[in-house]
């Protein structure tokens, strides 16, 4: 019998390459493994829910069963792989060995926590898939403030959403501004602003040292002696690549997973893409490179071996009340910021000392330039 190319995740990397893979392969054996309950959704679409007033069900375009019809192949739910043994070209479940021609690595990121001393530390609420935001959303029924740990671009998504959905948000982070490693202080300030007017409150500088109970409600104290009244805490610190089951199985690792052009790790058989890949050096946490991965990589495990390229990969923001769209400048190249506009439109533009765009941040009516700068911008894999 031959072996399965198995895909280890079902998110948004797993099921679009599993989907690529069927247009060009309908017969190789397919194989997708889950440590979650493998419902197919659009991972963006968590920071929509509340102002959509959408359960995780609805936010589900489809169950686990349909999705494996659709790709003629096995997909195993709530199942945790245990090691992978490259030599063998086999990974295991507990005692279960499970043989792969090829194994694709699409398991995503982790959220990172933070140690909160007090007695309600229960009470922060991740959100990194389906099934956390069925959680919170249980935890913040009949809820009203939310105290939300984080500015980066995923809590920006997440406090507008809350805020279009009746609640109450004040938002802590040791940094100056709101999406510090994304945006030019001038469109960071005006998402701020555009946030503040829904009613946000903003505690930029301090963390979060303790979490108690207090009748109801919950008591959060500041490092800076701040002391919030909340119903619930939503931590939106960041993502890590996960790593370490690739780590112990002995391929190269770095900031996430080690690939080269073609996907491929440091063992000729086995893949990574999507959010625990570092593809030649980037690790690139959004739909537009996971997309363009899935592509190339279908090519390469249906026999005609393809390297990715990433063109201009702008990002587009989820805070409506602000829109945002950002192509940050590609590490290692430097340039000189001009800012134009006043209030909610900002156009940042950053070029080199040739004038050749390098990045950009655009906000409220500014973005309408996105597509005209988009034709201007580098490659960031050509």
């Amino acid at each position: 019998m031959t072996a399965p190319v198995v895909i280890i995740g079902t998110g948004l990397a797993g099921y679009n390459l599993a989907r690529e893979f069927r247009k060009l392969d309908s017969e190789t054996p397919l194989l997708l493994i889950t440590a979650d309950d493998g419902r197919s959704y659009s991972k963006p679409m968590l920071s929509t829910g509340f102002g959509k007033n959408k359960d995780a069900d609805s936010l589900s375009m489809a169950e686990p069963g349909a999705m494996a019809e659709q790709l003629n192949a096995e997909v195993r739910t709530h199942t945790q792989i245990t090691g992978i043994d490259p030599g063998h070209k086999q990974l295991w479940i507990g005692e279960e060995a499970v043989a792969y021609r090829d194994l694709v690595l699409a398991w995503g990121a982790e959220v990172i926590r933070v140690p909160v001393e007090g007695d309600a530390s229960e009470q922060v609420f991740p959100i990194n898939d389906l099934e956390d935001y069925a959680r919170f959303r249980a935890a913040a029924e009949g809820k009203k403030r939310v105290l939300l740990l984080g500015v980066g671009l995923i809590g920006c998504e997440f406090a507008n959403d809350l805020m279009l959905g009746g609640y109450q948000v004040e938002l802590v982070a040791p940094c100056e501004q709101v999406m510090p490693a994304l945006l030019h202080p001038a469109a960071a300030a005006a998402v701020q602003a555009g946030l503040e007017g829904l009613g946000a409150r903003f505690h930029l500088g301090p963390v979060l040292t303790r979490l108690n109970h207090k009748g109801e409600a919950l008591e959060a104290v500041l490092s800076d002696g701040t002391v919030i009244e909340c119903d619930l805490v939503l931590s939106a610190i960041g993502l890590r690549p996960r790593t370490a089951l690739a780590m112990a199985a002995g391929l190269e690792v770095n900031r996430g997973v080690v690939v080269d052009r073609e996907l491929r790790t440091s063992h000729s058989n086995i893949f990574a893409l999507g959010d625990c890949a570092e593809v030649d050096g980037l690790n690139l946490l959004y739909v537009m490179p996971l997309m363009s991965c899935a592509r190339a990589l279908a090519q390469t495990l249906a026999g005609n071996p393809t390297a990715v390229k990433y063109g201009a990969m702008p990002v587009t923001v989820k805070t409506p009340i602000c829109p945002l769209v950002v192509s940050p400048v590609p590490h290692g190249l430097q340039g000189e910021w001009t800012v134009e506009g006043s209030a909610g439109d900002i156009k940042a533009l950053c070029r080199n000392a040739s004038g050749e765009l390098l990045g950009y941040a655009l906000t409220g009516t500014a973005v309408q330039e996105k597509l005209a700068l988009n034709k201007l911008l580098p490659a960031l894999l050509a």
